[in-house]
């Protein structure tokens, strides 16, 4: 049986995640020390909290070293962001930034030169650096008719790149899953790394996939059938890679 590092950054309670991984067949543990992290068969980074809170504790911590090595340029141990856990894949995020935290001069509108949680400023407002592990960027969704958070269950529509989607053996199109969040992938994420979207204030990322990176917006752990086959398949997924790199 495999084991898989569910990532504790203090924030909620974790539970639900790892019974979710539990029922599908792994092992998880739930931590927040970065070697338990960086050894760990697989990895879920679960979404809980704000984006500027969960990356400035993850760095703090060294958790994010830890995932960024583990993970290895897309081929090392298969990865698993949840809601707020996809987002801080990315280049940077708006959610949560202090008005008074002091900016990092930054190379970009990436900050590509920076760490982690460090803050910086560029024309179009205060970011602060996430994971960097795939380019873009996380913002609010627009409240204009549509109630903001968005919360209940919608619908997940997949893109040509979904298809072949290991994540996703299976899966059903068009299928209804779990969704509570205000923040979302926003258009500058590459195109080739959205394997699903969902249409609610606007298109955006509902699934990513990026070589051994996986990550959904929606909350697999609380999404029924669905949720569950999209965790048995992840469990597949890591059991596959810790036998091959056993072997």
């Amino acid at each position: 049986m495999s084991t898989i590092a569910v990532i504790d950054y203090h924030k909620g309670n974790l539970s639900s995640v790892a019974r979710g991984l539990a029922r599908a067949g792994a092992e998880a543990l739930v931590t927040d020390d970065p070697d338990a992290i960086r050894t760990a068969d697989g990895i879920v980074l679960p979404g809980v909290g704000s984006y500027y809170d969960a990356i400035t504790f993850m760095h703090e911590r060294g958790q994010d070293a830890a995932v960024i090595e583990a993970l290895a340029g897309g081929e090392g141990v298969p990865f698993l962001g949840i809601c707020l856990g996809l987002q801080l894949l990315f280049e940077r995020g708006d959610e949560g930034v202090p008005t008074d935290a002091p900016t990092l001069p930054a190379c970009d509108d990436a900050g590509s030169n920076l760490a982690p949680g460090s803050v910086f400023a560029t024309a179009d407002g205060r970011w602060v650096r996430g994971l960097g592990l795939l380019p873009g960027s996380c913002t609010v969704l627009p409240s204009r008719r549509l109630k903001i958070p968005h919360v209940g269950w919608d619908q997940v529509h997949l893109t040509p790149e979904g298809a072949a989607c290991p994540l996703l053996d299976g899966f059903d199109e068009g299928a209804n899953l779990y969704f509570t969040h205000s923040y979302a992938l926003d258009e500058d994420v590459d195109a080739d790394d959205i394997a699903a979207r969902t249409f609610y204030a606007r298109s955006f990322g509902s699934i990513v996939w990026h070589g051994n990176i996986y990550g959904c917006q929606f909350h697999p752990e609380k999404s029924s059938a669905h949720g569950h086959q999209i965790l048995e398949n992840f469990v597949r997924i890591v059991d596959a890679h810790a036998k091959e790199v056993s072997a």
